[in-house]
């Protein structure tokens, strides 16, 4: 059994804090009858781009972030769906980043956790998530952002993790790292997290790294385990 005593959390936001597929309904505004397969193409390029530049990373490249990825990213699907967007859809696309639902249990899950610290870990620029963070029903609940810029490197590298453990000033081990992302949670195991996957998708689990401690559909599936802890 994983150990549970956890002295603080640490959460990823797109996609486990925030619901990216909030951003269907914009989508659909701007490519009618496209919208989803746009989203889904947009968020499979950002995070593919994420580790490419991590890879890339040296002497005569330097690593665009997160914000310049998303761009990057909307322009490849924007391009490969063949659709003609112009620039003020293209801004509002981007923006919409900044105004991402919560999902429904993030406040409960994030209040049951209190006070134990309770921090973000983003691939995304603090010009991205301190308006997330800060124009939704979390902002009380969240103690900290970090953003992977203070490491100049994207998950799931380990200096990445190593960020909220030099911030929180304990040992992995003692740190719990919620992801809805398994290639995340795979990267927060191997630096020694001990990591709760919410698997919302029923995916299988990564294979190229350890499993992570605790698989789990919904966020507050974790306050039931932290109260052993």
């Amino acid at each position: 059994m994983p150990s549970s005593r956890l002295r603080a959390f640490v959460f990823d936001a797109y996609g486990t804090l925030f619901d990216v597929a909030s951003l269907a309904s914009l989508a659909e505004h701007h490519a009618p009858g496209r919208g989803s397969t746009l989203l889904r193409l947009w968020r499979a390029k950002q995070l593919e781009g994420t580790w490419l530049a991590g890879l890339m990373r040296g002497p005569r490249y330097r690593r665009p972030d997160f914000q310049a990825l998303t761009e990057f990213a909307l322009d490849y699907a924007l391009a490969a769906l063949a659709l003609p967007l112009g620039d003020a859809e293209r801004e509002s696309l981007c923006d919409g980043w900044l105004g991402l639902a919560a999902y429904d249990d993030a406040a409960p899950t994030l209040d049951a956790l209190a006070p134990r610290p309770r921090w973000i870990l983003s691939n995304g620029t603090l010009s991205m998530l301190d308006p997330l963070v800060a124009g939704s029903r979390l902002a009380t609940r969240i103690d900290g952002v970090l953003s992977v810029d203070d490491a100049d490197a994207y998950k799931p590298a380990p200096a990445v993790y190593a960020l909220a453990a030099d911030r929180l000033g304990l040992p992995p081990a003692s740190i719990g790292f919620v992801s809805a992302n398994g290639w995340d949670a795979a990267g927060a195991q191997a630096f020694g997290f001990e990591t709760f996957w919410i698997n919302r998708l029923q995916a299988p689990v990564e294979r190229h790294a350890p499993p992570p401690a605790w698989i789990i559909a919904s966020l507050g599936e974790v306050t039931a385990i932290a109260r052993r802890a």
